[in-house]
């Protein structure tokens, strides 16, 4: 895929979110997913309801600054319409020798695009490189961290989509 271009990444973005929306009714159908805004077990802070998102263009929000190599700037966090797919996307800027983000396993799938440098994309055990105009995909449950690998700070967008969380 070294000529990704924005046409076929809409196309593959449009399969994730088309198999997130099949996992997600399915989910719902065996009456396993909450709704968003429902109350957390005992002991744990209630969830914030997310607002619903609608048609537009989002800017992306001031980030807390660069906090151990790494920052962020979040576009949208929302659910679409019905209330069953959570949609978020941001951009994550690493410095040169951070540490590579916490192990993590989710009910989203994630989908990077990066933007400028090389990284270390982490998936079940396996390690893969991605360079600026690569797209990688992480599908729900899997065990997964990504990394700068270069001498440069590393740029990438990150949009997930699933059930709300």
């Amino acid at each position: 895929m070294d000529d990704l271009n924005r046409r076929d990444f809409a196309g593959m973005l449009a399969a994730v979110l088309g198999a997130a929306l099949a996992s997600t009714k399915a989910e719902g159908q065996a009456g396993s997913a909450a709704p968003a805004g429902a109350q957390a077990g005992a002991g744990a802070a209630a969830p914030r309801p997310l607002k619903d998102l609608t048609s537009g263009v989002f800017k992306p929000q001031a980030g807390r600054g660069m906090q151990g190599g790494h920052e962020s700037h979040q576009f949208l966090t929302g659910v679409l319409s019905g209330g069953t797919i959570r949609l978020e996307m941001h951009e994550s800027v690493q410095q040169a020798g951070a540490p590579h983000e916490a192990v993590g396993t989710h009910k989203h799938s994630e989908i990077w695009l990066m933007q400028r440098g090389s990284a270390t994309l982490y998936l079940n055990g396996t390690e893969y490189t991605m360079n600026a105009g690569d797209v990688g995909i992480c599908c729900a449950g899997d065990e997964h961290w990504i990394a700068n690998k270069s001498d440069g700070e590393i740029a990438y967008f990150v949009v997930t989509v699933g059930p709300p969380e």
